[in-house]
């Protein structure tokens, strides 16, 4: 394994955690990254690249889209698209050539 992509930050936390307590080295040896920017991913011991969303605003759409689901019985569109974007910290980087 090269490279991890947890679905949320507290469980790459605890990826972070395993690959470092068996001697892999964060990101020389194998890219771990998170999803969703919760305060702590930055100060772990190798700070966790994530995806940021806005998490107000799109619990607010997915509410939406559920009282339009119940009301009318069927979704707004075929795809929801919500805004995010990558932070990038220390534990992503190259992969060195072997």
């Amino acid at each position: 394994v090269t490279a991890v992509f947890a679905a949320n930050d507290h469980m790459a936390m605890g990826v972070l955690r395993a690959f470092g307590e068996a001697g892999r080295r964060i990101p020389r040896d194998v890219s771990i990254a998170g999803y969703d920017d919760v305060p702590e991913a930055e100060f772990q011991m190798v700070p966790l690249t994530t995806v940021a969303i806005d998490a107000e605003s799109t619990a607010e759409r997915i509410l939406a889209e559920l009282v339009h689901m119940i009301e009318l019985g069927r979704p707004t569109t075929d795809s929801v698209d919500l805004e995010a974007r990558l932070v990038i910290r220390r534990s992503t980087g190259r992969r060195p050539d072997r």
